[in-house]
This record gives structure tokens, sequence and C-alpha cells, in this order.
């Protein structure tokens, strides 16, 4: 039996005055993929954002549990070392620090152990191999510089390296030309086992290929409107999102 590893219980959140998730319920178990699809303006980031607690966003109602965990409250870095990762939608640049440093300085602050420089580099330099990605990135400053697509790349490494229960993809297919797009497949593919978790939020099905996915939710106005199995990623494909809308009418 799975063990729940990801727990949202009728989640409401705002920014500002403005509610933007909307009584929201969702479990994550162990050993899952879960595909989150919607139009633009869906919610779909600011619940990734809301998940991971970002300060902007302000939970006024409901739970999230991690690991049997409640982590409502808790800060972004204490749900990172719970192990949440987010990959951002858009990276940031952070000037002045390298990749290899960054990284060094993330895994120490998730494990609580002191990084062996030896052992990390050959890991590191293995990942970076397995994303075609050449070795001198890891001299320079995070995502300084890189193009879209190196930006993307950067994200899945860390996830790699950092090696999380359960990754949050936000969109991080999106941009990306076909090479770059079966190269973070890939990656999601080399991350994924038995012991972890994926929450991918897309609207470029393609990074889904060979993935096997458990469960497929459609975010409509900060709100779960229907949840199925892989199925469900080739009816939006083929109709959108118009069959979503023409059933909710039917429920009026």
């Amino acid at each position: 039996m799975k063990d729940s590893l990801l727990k949202i219980e009728n989640l409401r959140a705002s920014v500002g005055d403005k509610e933007l998730i909307k009584g929201l319920s969702l479990t994550i178990n162990t050993g899952e993929i879960h595909v989150v699809m919607g139009p633009n303006g869906a919610g779909k980031s600011t619940l990734a954002n809301v998940i991971m607690g970002h300060p902007n966003f302000e939970v006024t109602k409901g739970s999230i549990y991690f690991n049997g965990e409640d982590i409502t409250q808790k800060r972004t870095d204490e749900r990172a070392k719970l192990g949440l990762f987010l990959s951002f939608q858009t990276p940031e640049e952070i000037s002045g620090v390298t990749m290899e440093n960054f990284l060094k300085t993330a895994k120490s602050a998730v494990t609580g152990e002191v990084v062996r420089s030896f052992a990390f580099r050959k890991e590191m330099y293995a990942k970076m191999e397995e994303l075609h990605m050449n070795e001198s990135y890891a001299a320079r400053y995070v995502n300084v510089g890189f193009s879209g697509g190196e930006r993307k790349k950067s994200e899945i490494f860390q996830m790699l390296m950092l090696n999380p229960k359960l990754a949050i993809l936000d969109e991080t297919d999106s941009g990306l030309d076909v090479d770059a797009v079966k190269i973070v497949a890939e990656g999601i593919r080399k991350y994924k086992n038995d012991d972890n978790s994926a929450f991918i939020i897309t609207h470029n099905t393609k990074i889904l290929k060979n993935l096997k996915i458990d469960y497929v939710h459609i975010l409509i106005d900060g709100k779960i409107v229907k949840t199925g199995d892989a199925s469900l990623v080739n009816k939006v494909n083929s109709e959108g999102f118009g069959f979503i809308e023409e059933e909710l009418k039917q429920r009026i």
C-alpha cells in the first residue's frame, strides 16, 4: 500500500483580498506522477507556490500535510528540508554565486550534513553529462547569461542533485525546443522512482511522453474540476478545455 506524501485539504489561498485557490483538495502518494493542466490564469502556478510556502500567498483556510506533518505554516526553507522541491517557471539569476557553490550549499542545508567535495563533484559531473551540460556550467553564476533552455535544464539538474521526495515542476518545459524537451523529460525519468513523487504543471504534453502518469487534474478558477488518468491528457489535446466547461454547465 502506498503512503500519502502530500495531502491538501480544502485549501483556500489569497493575495491581498483576491482569492486564487478556492477550496482545493488533493492527495499524492509515494511513487506517483500527477499532472495539472488548465487554462492560463487558472491558478496552477499559484498552487505550486502555496505548496512551497511563498510568503506572498496567504492560506486562509485548509491544511497542507507532507509526509504526515502539517506544513501549512512552515517557511519555504523548512519545507525544502523536508523534501519539497519547486522548479520555477521563470528561474531567477543569482549573480556572484556559482552553480557548484549554490548546489553544495543547498545540499548541505537540505541534508544537514557536510558535503564531501570529491564525491559531490563526481556526482555533479555525472548528472551534467546526463543532461548534456558542459562541465563549465559548474563555474558559471546561477542562470546568469543562460538561455531559456539552459535555465530549464539547470532546474532539472538541481532536482537530480538534491533528490527531493516530491518535485513540483511548474511548466519547466515551456519555451523549450524539441531536443531540450527530450532532455528535460529524460531528467524526470531518471529522478522518478517508487520512493518519490512528481507533480507536473504543463501545457506542453510532449514532456509527458514515456512517463507513467497516475493522475491528471484539470484546474479551473482555483479549483480542481476534473481528475482522470493519462487519457485525459489526450482529450485536452484534441478538444481543449471546452469540454470541461460544458460538463461544468451540466452540473449546475
